[in-house]
């Protein structure tokens, strides 16, 4: 996985490292330089701020002092609590931290070899779409001696603040890591897909059904390896960080370090009532101040559950910053879970496997409108098709489909300032079993994300057999900027882009000739067809010109739901649209009957409900049913 690994700003952390062991010095890095503009991007300093490298900040200086623990980490003066529930949840996992501190035992201090240290250090981030191999100095941020950023409970322990140093020189400054975003680092340190939840919304705290789906999918990604954190709205400024009654803090985002269902009761009794409770274990990233109700440090309500388990669970009674909590109380309490799952692609696991597709885009502004890419969202009619489109199958009846846009994060620096996000979502359409075009008018909406200016905007969606399309937008049109596209489902889904808005012209054209109309068939049903004792079991198949579009089958019915839709661009209109209908059998398939259209573009009726009809060239009779059938023709290849 990490043979891809890119060199962030061309710098090589072993070349770097070979030049200053060569000439005897620590390295200083030009790209990230010990000044203010590595600390800010407005602004001035408050406080004198010197930059100290660990030798002169404590004697014994180390990556890691016992270990690495989420209790390891303690949020400093920059507003960055995201940052550190997200580092919390990273050092619980240990084939996690291992890939963002890549070598990390070549990377210690080794005080029997004083020579072999360089003062360089380096870490693994994923950042649109790539692996990058961030290289940083070991000078860091110092007021009184004192760090002023994230640090550690051992005053030589700096594994933390080094990765802090190395995802601020990413976002351009410390400063940039002010008010981020917790889904944000999550999915930096595994390169997996993050997927915020509204507990208020979704009104989890009162419903115990949505409750426990939410859990046991919690659970499933705590268990796969996944890291989860949640917090408590502030609406108001004063809100931020006001602790409530409970203890916990608003506007502050805490680490989920376990997920568990704790068996109730004491001895064999346990094991016979089996009465679980649905508990939760977080970290304040501030390293204190906790929860204060039931199920806290201190609680009576811990003498309901045997020694052995609370040890197992790890219950301290230390104001550490870390409390167990019900789900329902943590569904209470709390607004916002965020769960970052690791995507699985392996063939080799034993957990569901996803296949991805992963596409890189960008919206881009052209006079000419079929070349404009930056059409906005759906309320900008007129622009909205001018967006870029991805095509993409649903192959089984049904199936689950995770999509995620991410754009591509900007730096903050005091040239530029702030690094803004574009406000961003996307639209998903059912579309024709065939297309290959680009859309050109509304079609089924199948189902739609959020549109909010974070980095990236995920969706879950279980959609039925077929075709779409995915149109990520920006809010507003004439909006530029690079997204990254990510599907993942059961099967190979085929994603691609859609480029042309019309079929080709090529030298060929004039001798084959080249389509004059375009034409969308839409078979909505049947009804009263020919029936046999457990009802038809039949399909219908649209052809045009050689093309055919056939439908899934409708079983036991006589009166089937096929909704299939087929685009074709005709060469000659002339010859008639044919839709037939089957049934579906062991042997043979039979033959239930079809209707002509001529699917003329001055055919102002869009419905026709028509009598099907045997296959007889010269007189065709009618045979039982009728099918329902919407047509739209036009002589513009781009007006579907």
């Amino acid at each position: 996985m990490f043979s891809c690994v890119k060199p962030y700003e061309n710098q090589n952390y072993s070349a770097l490292k070979r030049a200053c062991l060569r000439r005897k010095v620590l390295f200083e890095d030009p790209n990230f330089p010990a000044t203010d503009d590595s600390l800010y991007y407005k602004g001035t300093p408050g406080p004198t701020v010197r930059w100290k490298r660990p030798k002169d900040i404590c004697e014994d200086p180390r990556l890691f002092v016992d270990g690495i623990s989420s209790h390891d980490l303690h949020q400093g003066q920059v507003g960055n609590c995201w940052f550190v529930a997200a580092c919390s949840s990273l050092a619980s996992r240990e084939s996690l931290w291992q890939k963002v501190i890549p070598d990390w035992k070549e990377q210690e201090w080794d005080p029997e070899k004083p020579n072999a240290y360089a003062g360089i250090f380096h870490f693994h981030f994923w950042r649109f779409g790539e692996w990058v191999d961030v290289v940083i100095d070991d000078r860091l941020p110092t007021v009184n001696n004192q760090l002023i950023y994230c640090h550690s409970s051992s005053r030589n322990e700096f594994w933390c603040a080094l990765v802090e140093k190395a995802y601020a020189k990413l976002a351009g400054c410390y400063q940039a890591l002010d008010g981020g975003n917790t889904a944000d680092a999550l999915v930096d340190f595994t390169g997996g897909v993050s997927e915020p939840i509204d507990l208020t919304e979704g009104d989890f705290a009162n419903d115990e059904a949505k409750r426990n789906q939410l859990f046991e999918r919690v659970l499933k990604v705590h268990s796969r390896g996944g890291l989860i954190s949640a917090s408590i709205k502030a609406v108001t400024a004063a809100d931020m960080e006001a602790r409530l009654a409970c203890g916990l803090v608003k506007g502050h985002a805490y680490a989920i370090t376990d997920v568990r269902k704790v068996r109730l009761g004491h001895g064999l009794l346990a094991f016979f009532k089996s009465e679980k409770l649905d508990m939760i274990r977080l970290r304040n990233p501030w390293g204190e101040r906790e929860w204060n109700g039931p199920w806290s440090d201190t609680s009576e309500e811990w003498q309901k559950v045997s020694k052995s388990e609370r040890e197992k669970m790890g219950v301290t009674v230390q104001d550490d910053g870390e409390f167990w909590m019900t789900f329902e109380d943590m569904c209470q309490y709390f607004t916002d879970i965020i769960k970052c799952r690791l995507i699985n692609t392996s063939y080799l696991s034993i957990h569901k496997t996803w296949e991805e597709a992963r596409l890189r885009g960008t919206w881009t502004q052209h006079e000419d409108p079929l070349q404009n890419r930056s059409g906005g969202c759906i309320n900008h009619k007129d622009t909205f098709f001018q967006n870029p489109q991805y095509i993409f199958d649903v192959k089984k009846p049904e199936d689950e489909v995770l999509i995620c846009i991410q754009q591509r994060p900007k730096q903050s620096t005091r040239r530029d300032g702030k690094g803004e996000n574009l406000a961003i979502g996307f639209d998903i359409y059912k579309v024709e079993e065939n297309r290959q075009y680009r859309m050109h008018s509304l079609q089924h909406r199948a189902a739609s994300s959020i549109y909010i200016n974070s980095r990236s905007v995920f969706l879950r969606t279980e959609q039925p057999e077929g075709r779409y399309v995915i149109i990520p937008t920006t809010f507003e049109p004439g909006h530029t900027g690079e997204f990254l596209l990510r599907v993942f489902t059961d099967v190979p889904s085929n994603c691609r882009e859609l480029c042309l808005d019309e079929p080709p012209r090529s030298c060929w054209s004039s001798l084959c000739g080249y389509p004059q109309q375009v034409t969308q068939v839409h078979v909505l049903g049947a009804a009263g067809l020919k029936d046999s004792a457990t009802g038809a079991n039949s399909y219908v198949i649209i052809k045009c010109e050689g093309n055919k579009v056939r439908s899934a089958v409708q079983k036991g019915t006589s009166m089937p739901e096929y909704d299939v839709k087929g685009v074709f661009y005709r060469k000659k209109p002339s010859q008639p649209v044919v839709v037939q209908i089957w049934n579906h059998r062991v042997l043979k398939d039979e033959f239930l009957g079809q209707v002509h259209l001529k699917a003329d573009p001055d055919d102002l009726q869009a419905l026709h409900t028509l009598h099907l009809r045997d296959r007889s060239s010269q007189q065709p009779s009618d045979l039982p049913g009728t099918v329902a059938v919407r047509i739209l023709s036009s002589a513009s290849l781009t007006a579907v």
